[in-house]
């Protein structure tokens, strides 16, 4: 399994001058961490990516092999 840690780059944006985000909680603005299935760290990457695109605002922070 691979670790993933990512959080949601527009509401720590936000979180950061003092706003909140419509439609997202202000835990958002933090790093969640996943755990996904994956052959390795770049089948990893595309999963988490497909799941949590940046054009939707999400930052991948990084990817650790377990």
């Amino acid at each position: 399994e691979v670790n993933a840690r990512l959080m949601r780059a527009t509401a720590r944006k936000l979180e950061n001058a003092g706003e909140r985000h419509r439609h997202l909680s202000k835990d958002w603005a933090d790093t969640h961490y996943f755990e996904i299935e994956a052959r390795d760290e770049s089948h990893a990457k595309s999963k988490a990516l497909t799941k949590y695109p940046t054009s939707a605002g999400y930052l991948i922070e990084k990817i650790v092999e377990l």
